[in-house]
């Protein structure tokens, strides 16, 4: 069956934005995952630091 023109634009816009928004939210999703990375990073160093403190005293 043939579409319409409009009917065709109207699909290829859906079509778009959807691909817009599934690569938006790919792209925050990376972002938290490089994030998080840092966090735990961070959270190890500082339990070493605190494991290295407290073997010092002893």
């Amino acid at each position: 069956m043939k579409r319409s023109r409009n009917e065709v634009g109207r699909w290829r816009m859906l079509r778009q934005n959807l691909r817009r928004r599934h690569r938006w939210l790919e792209r925050q999703a990376c972002s938290n995952r490089q994030i998080i990375r840092v966090r735990r990073r961070l959270d190890d160093r500082h339990r070493r630091a605190l494991l290295f403190v407290v073997a010092a005293e002893w």
